[in-house]
């Protein structure tokens, strides 16, 4: 299958912090591999409901959620770029994730076979010097990938707070230049 990166973009701002440091590590990708970038501040997901105990999971056709489904399941490589808010992802990154739980009991799409084996990666900017705080959001993404069978290529770090600021963080943009270049492991559960 030839590679297809989805960007989803979980800012509230347009060419945020995140934003940047994502396109730098994109820019390094090969011609031929395909992107797709999708700003759920410019595609709002309506709020999730759980209807896990429920018998009507219908397929979107359309709307956000149609959009973001098939873009979910065209890519090999999805790439969440959220800001660190509160020490995880943002609400829009949160709502994203949301639905991968409906997408798991919707018929026809076998959502968990199909990312099997895919690659989840995480990109984001934070304000801290520290970069433990961010360990909430990359639990998120890494047990997200774990309980999928995904592969979990890491979440790239930049430091940032005014915008434009993560184009300063010398160490970020060096680690963008190859982020994208390893081949990522089986994401697996914490153990104790």
């Amino acid at each position: 299958m030839t590679r297809r990166f989805l960007f989803v973009l979980g800012s509230s701002r347009s060419e945020g912090n995140t934003e940047l440091l994502a396109r730098r590590a994109a820019e390094q990708l090969p011609a031929d591999v395909e992107q797709q970038w999708i700003s759920l501040a410019e595609h709002p997901l309506p709020d999730f409901v759980d209807l896990r105990h429920d018998d009507d999971h219908l397929r979107p056709t359309e709307g956000e959620a149609a959009l973001l489904l098939d873009a979910t399941l065209a890519a090999t490589d999805i790439v969440i770029a959220s800001p660190l808010y509160w020490y995880s992802v943002s609400g829009h990154t949160k709502r994203y994730l949301d639905y991968w739980s409906g997408w798991l009991r919707t018929p026809g799409i076998d959502f968990r076979a199909t990312m099997a084996g895919r690659t989840l990666w995480g990109v984001t900017a934070l304000s801290d010097a520290e970069p433990v705080v961010a360990d909430p959001l990359v639990g998120t993404l890494n047990n997200s990938a774990a309980y999928l069978r995904m592969r979990f290529g890491g979440v790239l770090l930049g430091n940032g707070s005014k915008p434009g600021d993560v184009l300063d963080d010398t160490e970020a943009l060096t680690r963008a230049k190859s982020f994208f270049a390893t081949e990522a492991p089986l994401a697996r559960f914490p153990t104790p």
